[in-house]
């Protein structure tokens, strides 16, 4: 299960927009120097590129995904989560609705 809060952090206030606003999400720094963005996808086919790799959980809504280097698209719902390797990408899309995501840097 995806946590629904998080205790004990700090809350960059200024969003992180990408695609004119089609994408925008907040950073959220935890005491063990770890962080994680929380965010929202709108409807659309997004393009990013990673450096360090993450692990992306839906946390509402559902979203289509391809990985850089890879043919398949893979469907993800609420609560399944999909991990993209470090220097690498993925495109993902929303076809109606919002994608809620939690984002954590691994």
């Amino acid at each position: 299960m995806l946590p629904t809060q998080f205790a004990n952090v700090t809350v960059v206030a200024k969003a992180n927009v990408y695609f004119d606003g089609k994408v925008v999400s907040h950073t959220v720094l935890f005491p063990d120097a770890s962080k994680k963005t929380l965010g929202v996808v709108y409807p659309g086919s997004f393009h990013f590129k990673t450096q360090a790799p993450e692990r992306m959980e839906i946390v509402a809504g559902d979203c289509l995904v391809t990985l850089d280097g890879q043919t398949d698209t893979e469907e993800y719902v609420a609560s399944q989560h999909f991990e993209v390797p470090g220097n690498s990408g993925f495109t993902i899309e929303v076809k109606k609705g919002l994608c809620e995501y939690i984002c954590s840097l691994l």
